[in-house]
């Protein structure tokens, strides 16, 4: 079966958790290579197998390379302690999973390989197309779309949790599509993320040169007074050769006051710090 196929064939599959962006009714079918709502809005499959979701153009800087790079640091591991966290907080039965802010989908293909034997229903949305149409090119069998984090294309209380890495957050809708006592995951940098590649870019006092996460923190926990959070922190050894991809994966050097590194500077990046928190919560009722 084609790629196309399969992305069709999944989302007939799970048409009841899709719903018009327009109208905000829900799909009512597939007719060709177009799902389609009760008011005949149409939207059709592309030659990668997702759906475009977003009503306009997408207003992003990250572009395909960038998440390239991304991918390659993905692959050798710099998140996985992460996600191997994260599955710890995750129910022993088969959930309908949406990723949001997916990008090139690498830490949601790790997800799967850990709940391999859970068979679950894995969605994952961005709003950058580069970032999805690499997404569709990874073995997993989840299904990505482009898509509005403010105007989800998905029915209320359609999934089991919801994932966010490092991505910015909605939570009314979050609150809207979790089924009841769903759950949801964010993941945040602490001070200390990536602080090497902080302090080589940076000056001391600059903006970057430090991360403060407290607001972040502060605003969830309003959303979700009974909340908990989870520290996670290791050393990452970045292989050799991947240096330039570290610094490109990240839009910590597109600051104004960004140092341009040289080779030999990037070549003395031998370990990176992960500092990450886990927001952990139910949905609010």
């Amino acid at each position: 079966m084609k790629k196309v196929e399969r992305q069709r064939e999944m989302v007939k599959n799970n048409l009841a958790l899709f719903q018009c962006p327009v109208c905000e009714q829900p799909m009512e079918k597939i007719e060709g290579n177009s799902i389609i709502c009760g008011n005949s809005h149409r939207f059709d499959f592309n030659r990668h197998g997702y759906l475009h979701f977003l009503n306009g153009a997408a207003n992003t800087e990250y572009d395909r390379s960038m998440f390239e790079s991304r991918r390659q640091l993905l692959n050798a591991g710099l998140f996985k302690p992460i996600i191997e966290n994260i599955s710890k907080f995750l129910s022993s039965k088969s959930l309908k999973i949406l990723d949001v802010g997916t990008g090139e989908g690498t830490p949601l293909l790790q997800l799967e390989t850990i709940r391999a034997n859970y068979n679950d229903t894995m969605i994952g949305f961005d709003i950058s197309k580069p970032g999805i149409t690499l997404a569709t090119q990874l073995p997993l069998k989840a299904f990505f779309c482009v898509a509005d984090l403010r105007k989800l294309p998905f029915n209320d209380e359609s999934f089991d949790c919801i994932l966010e890495l490092f991505s910015p957050s909605d939570y009314q809708e979050f609150n809207r599509v979790l089924k009841k006592e769903g759950t949801l995951i964010k993941v945040i940098p602490n001070a200390n993320y990536l602080v090497e590649l902080r302090h080589l870019l940076y000056k001391t006092g600059e903006r970057n040169y430090h991360y403060d996460n407290s607001r972040v923190i502060e605003l969830f926990k309003r959303h979700y007074p009974h909340s908990k959070v989870e520290t996670v922190t290791y050393q990452f050894r970045i292989p050799d050769g991947l240096q330039q991809s570290m610094l490109e994966m990240t839009p910590l050097h597109w600051g104004a006051n960004a140092k341009r590194l040289s080779k030999e500077e990037l070549t003395q990046l031998k370990t990176i710090t992960v500092d990450v928190s886990l927001l952990i919560a139910k949905k609010a009722n």
